[in-house]
């Protein structure tokens, strides 16, 4: 891994970086003449009046400015790749389980290896959310950005390095990465095959959530989340740019690479996240939170507390509340819940789900732990108990997800899944 002295670290600051001393200029953003001829140029992600807090944009000085293309091209269809609206098929009021994607036999890179599972509102309108998965066998020749919302990624098979405008970012299992809208990428693989998960965000940009009662400390800190700093190339040879807009692939070819940023400065940049360093908070008494304690990060919607997106994990901690049912209770829930499995087992699922694999359980639809979970919890001695060596994640959304027809038509779709909560003994009424 690079080390973290190679990071900026915050989350949200006003990072200024520079891969040549003199390269950023001092008190101005745009001066009528930069340093070594360079170019000054703006990314935004927010509109430009949007309130200070919630401002969003960097400057670039790179060799030359983006603006130096021919026109982009319609691409070839991407087999199963998809964007909201999601209209293909109808939503489903099924609980959906599906095993993890096969590493593909053919040379594979990233953008070729997206599947889009589901997903619900509209890339027009900036609501909602997708969920892809990705494999890949290859690196990718040449780069790629997404005009239609910021990618979270959750690498969970092999270690992968992002190249972007801003500079190097590398990942491993139980890592996250945020590219946002707009910035270009290109993606290699570092020791093999690589697996993951993707939530694109067609909302508001991913933020912290607020503390509330928890106080100033816990969950994610602002401090570990680690930007990269400026690095650049000098090549000049064809390079092939595709874009995501709208739902469909564009491409046209640069006569350089466009990772040509010698310095940036600015609050809007990728970075990445180690998942081990979630300080989790939980009941040391009695009872059992709801799991939005363990979100690392948000995308809030006009109404205030129901995110249009959430990023919640399961990270290893202590289980230690008396006379309390420790795993997932059953519940139906307002909110639509994807979730992924990195790697270890799942507390509330004792078969069928694994690490690369997933499930879609869509709003008010019941689900919980199932049959073998449920028998072991409530026989168990409750003594405090560490889990570890497991971490499990959901994307949830106000929004139902709907599932991809590539999705229903997968051969990892799981038939079986509702006979995991078949066979519950009856209780017994009091007489």
């Amino acid at each position: 891994m690079t080390r973290s002295t190679d990071y900026l670290s915050g989350f949200g600051n006003q990072f200024a970086t520079e891969a040549r001393l003199g390269a950023l200029p001092i008190g101005r953003n745009s001066p009528q003449k930069a340093a070594f001829g360079l170019y000054a140029e703006q990314l935004s992600g927010t509109a430009f009046t949007a309130p200070r807090a919630e401002n969003l944009r960097s400057w670039f000085y790179r060799l030359r400015p983006s603006a130096g293309h021919g026109p982009f091209e319609l691409a070839r269809p991407h087999p199963t790749l998809r964007s909201g609206p999601f209209v293909e098929t109808p939503p489903s009021p099924n609980r959906l389980r599906w095993d993890p994607l096969p590493v593909p036999e053919t040379p594979t890179d990233f953008v070729e290896g997206l599947v889009t599972m589901a997903g619900n509102g509209d890339v027009s309108m900036g609501t909602g959310s997708a969920v892809h998965l990705y494999v890949a066998n290859r690196s990718m020749g040449g780069v790629f950005y997404n005009a239609d919302g910021e990618m979270l990624i959750v690498p969970q098979s092999g270690a992968v390095r992002f190249v972007t405008e801003f500079g190097r970012i590398e990942a491993e299992p139980g890592f996250i990465v945020v590219i946002p809208r707009g910035v270009k990428i290109r993606v290699e693989l570092i020791d093999g095959p690589i697996r993951g998960y993707i939530c694109e965000n067609y909302g508001a940009a991913l933020r912290l959530p607020e503390l509330g009662p928890i106080g100033a400390n816990g969950l994610a800190n602002s401090r570990d989340f680690e930007t990269p700093v400026a690095a650049y190339e000098d090549v000049d040879q064809p390079t092939v740019c595709v874009q995501k807009f709208e739902g469909a692939l564009w491409s046209t070819v640069l006569d350089h690479s466009p990772f040509d940023v010698v310095a940036w400065h600015g609050n809007l940049a990728p970075y990445r996240y180690d998942l081990s360093r979630f300080c989790p908070v939980g009941a040391i008494s009695f009872d059992h939170p709801d799991p939005s304690i363990y979100t690392v990060l948000t995308s809030p919607s006009e109404v205030a507390g129901t995110a249009n997106m959430d990023f919640v994990i399961f990270p290893p901690r202590w289980l230690v509340a008396e006379d309390t049912f420790r795993p997932p209770w059953f519940h139906r829930n307002v909110m639509s819940e994807y979730m992924g499995l990195i790697y270890g087992s799942y507390d509330a699922k004792e078969g069928g789900f694994v690490p690369g694999g997933s499930s879609l359980h869509n709003r008010m639809q019941a689900h919980g732990p199932d049959r073998t979970a449920y028998g072991m919890a409530i026989a168990a001695e409750l003594e405090p108990r560490r889990l570890a060596g497991s971490i499990a994640f959901m994307f949830e959304s106000r929004w139902t997800y709907r599932p991809t027809l590539c999705a229903m038509a997968s051969p990892q779709l799981q038939d079986d899944y509702d006979a995991c909560w078949q066979g519950f003994e009856k209780g017994a009424p009091p007489r």
